[in-house]
């Protein structure tokens, strides 16, 4: 099975996936890095703010908020959903 890759900004609240990818840059990506998002790393949507942005993901046992902005530079299996 080929694993297509695509934005964690994608994931609905409820959906669960892993990460595949990391295209982030800079000080962004030591913060994600950080925050335990490497590859391999499992992460549940739990919710948008009412605009859509931020986004609350689980992540370690660990709710975080991410920009769609940086979350679309956080590449998940689209299968895991």
């Amino acid at each position: 099975m080929t694993i297509l890759p695509v934005p964690l900004s994608t994931l609905k609240p409820g959906e669960k996936s892993k990460v595949i990818q990391l295209e982030v840059k800079g000080l962004l990506r030591r913060r994600i890095l950080d925050l335990g998002i490497v590859p391999g790393t499992v992460l549940t949507c739990i919710g948008k703010a009412p605009a859509g942005d931020p986004i609350a993901y689980l992540v370690r046992d660990t709710v975080i908020a991410l920009r769609s902005e940086d979350a679309s530079l956080i590449y998940i299996d689209s299968a895991a959903r």
